[in-house]
């Protein structure tokens, strides 16, 4: 079921003063990522290629992916007791994907943005 587009929330967001271009370290875990799948080949989907390429260029997300970054982080929190989750050397699926989302820190600056909202 698609996410009804809300016209007023760029004006509350204004409104609010918030900022929600992706802090750097956010940008530097999804190009880490991107890196990772390049050497592996594996890890996220279409969608979070996608979202890495935007968190490296800290493009200004709009409040609905804000939105959708808090969600992939919550339905995936259980990749982290995956088998290499974290290694390096070899990391697992999982691991790739959550930094292409921009890591524990992108889901920290998505949950507050996302109570800011």
């Amino acid at each position: 079921m698609p996410i009804a587009y809300d016209p007023f929330d760029e004006i509350r967001r204004e409104a609010a003063g918030l900022n929600l271009i992706p802090p750097k370290v956010v940008a530097d875990n999804a190009a880490r990522g991107l890196a990772l799948r390049k050497q592996f080949g594996r890890g996220s989907t279409e969608i979070g290629l996608s979202r890495a390429e935007e968190l490296v260029a800290r493009t200004e997300l709009s409040p609905h992916t804000v939105k959708r970054m808090v969600s992939y982080f919550a339905r995936h929190e259980v990749d982290k007791r995956g088998k290499n989750y974290g290694n390096e050397q070899n990391p697992s699926a999982g691991y790739i994907a959550w930094l292409l989302w921009g890591g524990d820190e992108g889901r920290a600056w998505a949950l507050e943005m996302k109570a800011r909202m």
